[in-house]
């Protein structure tokens, strides 16, 4: 049977009260970018409906259902899915066309179960329920059994205003709020396996981004800048900004190197890096930086050293990943796409002149007195004025 409509539920946004509508808007907004970029001229239109939202499929919609499958798998704010398929508001075509859908599966239980938007449709839910239900089960010759709980195999009927959709699939997306409800953030970027993660998990909090990444090219190889452009594209899949900022950090590794104590070197590295990516953030509008710091993963992500690093910061620092191990934090990359992009080897700037005994325990007053000893505002204009954006 032809599947010429897809019905899209949230979760969330159910609940949003008087800004329910924003959020509707916007994710129909992220809906429609998102077939023209899986699919393109794939749909006729896309609606608000009870409780959801509506999709027609054009003639090339209906034969590429992987590509909107995908599209709409990417899409933050889609709670699940179903494609459909279209017939008549009557009881008899309801049965036919629910027994063609089915009679084919591979089942040993099943339910039908309605929802009727239409509330002139002479009939109940519970009575289409049993109508329906007691055909199949009439055609099966009773040799499968209706189980209301956790079947094997779900008939669903909508009866909308104009006509009815039947459908069998339910297909998860990612839940969470559409991209551009929560306004703008910075994300600091680099080519490990964290930063990605944490970046799409603050994307499906509706969050758009811009993101930093610091390198130390021409000392080290472009191979960091080319990964972090190639994971900027593959979370641009989620509906984020694929804006770019590109910031050189040796000079500034070499400015600290030669003028602070070793053991503080990296704690003061990452301390420069939140002060420059916070001039750009709000260059760019953001409210927050992003980071993918987890506790204790690395001698700088200690409680006493995420303080000290933070405190060089005015802006919000979110980190999504605080309460994650690694296993966890690789098997969310290898869900969303980033896995094979960051397993790729390269230099990082973070481990490039890196001391032999980092300190693990810092004491803000012995960071704030070590940083004495550099010229913060001139690092930062002159960093600044080095700086690549690439979208």
């Amino acid at each position: 049977m032809l599947r010429d409509h897809i019905l899209c539920h949230y979760g969330e946004i159910a609940l949003k009260g008087g800004n329910r509508n924003f959020f509707e808007r916007q994710l129909i907004e992220n809906i429609k970018t998102q077939l023209e970029a899986f699919c393109p001229s794939s749909f006729e239109y896309i609606k608000k409906m009870s409780g959801g939202i509506l999709i027609k499929l054009n003639e090339k919609g209906t034969g590429e259902n992987k590509e909107i499958r995908d599209a709409l798998m990417h899409t933050p704010g889609i709670a699940n899915f179903s494609f459909a398929t279209s017939v008549e508001q009557n009881i008899e075509t309801l049965k036919t066309s629910c027994w063609d859908l089915i009679k084919n599966q591979e089942f040993k239980t099943f339910r039908v179960t309605t929802q009727r938007s239409n509330k002139n449709f002479p009939m109940t839910s519970e009575e289409i329920n049993r109508e329906v239900g007691g055909y199949i089960y009439d055609k099966l010759d009773g040799k499968f059994a209706v189980h209301m709980k956790n079947p094997d195999c779900e008939c669903k009927i909508f009866i909308l205003n104009e006509f009815a959709l039947i459908s069998l699939e339910k297909i998860s997306g990612l839940g969470g709020l559409p991209v551009g409800t929560g306004n703008k953030a910075m994300a600091m970027l680099s080519g490990g396996f964290d930063s990605p993660v944490a970046a799409f998990q603050i994307l499906r909090r509706g969050v758009q981004l811009r993101y930093a990444h610091f390198h130390s090219a021409p000392y080290t190889s472009k191979a960091s800048i080319e990964k972090v452009v190639a994971l900027s594209q593959e979370l641009k899949k989620f509906g984020s900004s694929t804006k770019l900022y590109l910031i050189p950090f040796a000079d500034v590794q070499k400015e600290i190197m030669m003028k602070t104590p070793e053991r503080f070197r990296v704690i003061l590295y990452r301390r420069m890096m939140l002060r420059i990516a916070e001039v750009l953030a709000k260059k760019e509008k953001c409210l927050a930086l992003i980071t993918g710091d987890s506790i204790g993963q690395v001698a700088s992500q200690t409680l006493e050293n995420i303080l000290a690093v933070s405190e060089a910061a005015t802006l919000p620092i979110f980190r999504p990943l605080i309460g994650m191990d690694k296993e966890e934090i690789m098997q969310k990359a290898k869900t969303i796409g980033t896995y094979d992009i960051s397993i790729q080897p390269h230099d990082d700037c973070c481990t490039r002149l890196m001391p032999k005994k980092p300190e693990t325990r810092a004491k803000l007053w012995e960071i704030l007195e070590a940083e004495k000893e550099l010229d913060i505002p001139k690092i930062i204009s002159e960093t600044l004025e080095k700086t690549e954006l690439i979208k």
